[in-house]
C-alpha cells in the first residue's frame, strides 16, 4: 500500500543530492492514465519512470467489463456525461484525445472489439490485451516500469521533485500523480493522491463512492426478499439530477444494475429515488383495459405480462385487492399503477468503496490547468485520471477520461 509521510512540511524544498537516480518524469500509478502519460512522454524523448505499489500493472483494466474491458465509449468525448464541480473543465482534455484516437490504437495492435450497448466498446477477448498493448507501447517509448514500489515521501526540490522509494531516492523534473481514488480498496486503492495534493496546497472536493449499488434498511430488505436476484430490463431510475433507463437488479443488500449504478453518482443520502418498472407504459390505462377485457384474470397474472413474475406477484399482493381483475376498485388500480410507474423508495446508503467502480470528487480542478493537467503554482506537478474531480458515466467514460488526461499530461511534462 502506498504510504505518505505526514511529517513532511507542506511543499517542503531541499537541494538535490547528487546520489539520487534521475529521470525527466516520474509517474506515480501504473493504471490507465499513468501508462498513457508515460507512453506519450516517452515518445517525446523524455526519460520516464512509472512507479506502482501493485504486483501487476493495470489491475482495474484487467477486471473491468467482466474481464473484457469496456475500454471506451463512442460518445466518451461528451463533457455533459462527466460529473465535476466545474463541468466545463474536462472539455479541452476530451477534445484533444477522442474515443476514435484510442480505437485507432487498439486497431493498430490487432485487438478485436465490439460495441455492446449505448456506445460501449469491449474487447472480444480478454482485458489483458489492453494491458499488454499499453505495456508494449511503454516499452517502445522507452518508459521504465517498477512494481512493488512503496513510496515513503515526496519532496519538492530546487530543480523539480525527489521521490523516496524503498530506501532509494529518485529525482525528476516532472511528477505525475496518477494513483487513482479510493474505489476497490482490496486492490490497494487509497487516498495517497489526495494527500500529495494537500501537501502541495491543492484543494480536494468531497469524495464519495460512485457507480455503486444502493442499500436499504433491514425492514425494507425483508419486504423485498422475494425479489433477490430478479432483474428488470430497461427500467427508468431517477435520483438527484440523474435519470437513466437501463437494467436494474434486486440484491440481498438492495438495488444494483446499470441504471442504479448510474444514478448513484447523483443520489445523496436522505434522498429518494423513483423507479419506473415499465417505461413507456401507462400502467393505469393498461390495468383499466385489462379489467374490462380480462375480468376473470388474476391481477398478478396481468402484471406478469409486463413485469418479471416475482415482481408482479409482490406488487399485486401489497397493493391490489383480493380477487381477480373484476374485483379491483379504482383505488387499488391506482396504487398498483403508481407502484409500477413511480415506485418511490429511499435507500439508506451504498455498498461503499468496496464495490464502487470509481470515486466521485477529488483534486479540485480550480487548481489545475485545463489543457495540461498541471498544478497551478507548482511547476512540474500534474494530476490525472480518477484522482481528479472528474467522474464519468458508466460504460467506458472513465477510461476515456484516463486516456485523454494521461495523453495531454504526457504532451506537457
Amino acid at each position: 500500500m502506498l504510504s505518505f509521510d505526514s511529517r513532511l512540511p507542506l511543499g517542503s524544498k531541499r537541494a538535490m543530492k547528487r546520489t539520487a537516480e534521475t529521470f525527466d518524469v516520474v509517474v506515480i500509478g501504473a493504471g490507465a492514465a499513468g501508462m498513457m502519460c508515460a507512453i506519450e512522454a516517452g515518445k517525446r524523448g523524455r526519460s520516464v519512470l512509472v512507479l506502482d505499489h501493485a504486483v501487476a500493472p493495470g489491475e482495474k483494466i484487467r477486471i473491468s467489463g467482466g474481464g473484457r474491458c469496456n475500454f471506451t465509449n463512442l460518445e466518451g468525448d461528451k463533457a455533459e456525461r462527466y460529473l465535476s464541480a466545474n463541468p466545463h473543465f474536462c472539455k479541452s482534455v476530451l477534445s484533444r484525445y477522442s474515443p476514435r484516437d484510442f480505437i485507432a490504437l487498439v486497431d493498430r495492435h490487432g485487438i478485436a472489439w465490439h460495441e455492446k450497448t449505448l456506445g460501449q466498446l469491449f474487447c472480444d477477448g480478454s482485458a489483458t490485451e489492453i494491458v499488454a498493448m499499453l505495456l508494449n507501447e511503454m516499452r517502445s517509448a522507452g518508459a521504465v516500469l517498477r512494481l512493488r514500489s512503496e513510496i515513503d515521501r515526496v519532496e519538492q526540490t530546487d530543480t523539480g521533485f525527489e521521490v523516496a522509494v524503498g530506501g532509494g531516492r529518485i529525482a525528476c523534473d516532472s511528477l505525475v500523480v496518477a494513483c487513482g481514488g479510493k474505489s476497490i480498496p482490496k486492490m490497494g486503492a487509497s487516498g495517497f493522491g489526495y494527500e500529495l495534493a494537500r501537501q502541495f496546497e491543492l484543494d480536494i472536493t468531497d469524495t464519495r463512492p460512485a457507480l455503486v449499488p444502493l442499500t436499504y434498511a433491514v425492514q425494507v430488505l425483508e419486504q423485498l426478499k422475494p425479489l433477490i436476484g430478479v432483474a428488470v430490463p430497461q427500467a427508468t431510475v431517477k435520483g438527484g439530477k440523474g435519470r437513466f433507463e437501463e437494467d436494474i437488479l434486486f440484491t440481498h443488500r438492495g438495488l444494483s444494475g446499470p441504471a442504479v449504478l448510474q444514478v448513484s453518482s447523483y443520489w445523496r443520502e436522505g434522498e429518494e429515488i423513483v423507479v419506473d418498472f415499465a417505461p413507456g407504459l401507462d400502467a393505469l390505462d393498461f390495468l383499466k383495459t385489462a379489467k374490462r377485457e380480462h375480468a376473470r384474470t388474476a391481477l398478478h397474472t396481468v402484471l406478469g405480462w409486463k413485469l418479471p413474475r416475482a415482481l408482479a406477484v409482490l406488487i399485486a399482493h401489497d397493493h391490489g385487492a383480493p380477487g381477480n381483475m373484476a374485483d379491483q376498485p379504482d383505488k387499488a388500480l391506482k396504487a398498483v399503477a403508481e407502484m409500477v410507474n413511480a415506485w418511490r423508495t429511499k435507500p439508506v446508503g451504498s455498498e461503499g468503496y468496496r464495490t464502487a467502480e470509481v470515486t466521485l470528487g477529488g483534486v479540485d480542478t480550480r487548481g489545475l490547468d485545463q489543457k495540461t493537467m498541471a498544478a497551478r503554482g507548482v511547476p512540474g506537478l500534474y494530476f490525472i485520471g480518477e484522482v481528479v474531480d472528474v467522474t464519468g458515466w458508466l460504460g467506458g467514460y472513465n477510461f476515456q477520461w484516463a486516456w485523454a488526461s494521461g495523453f495531454v499530461a504526457g504532451q506537457a511534462v
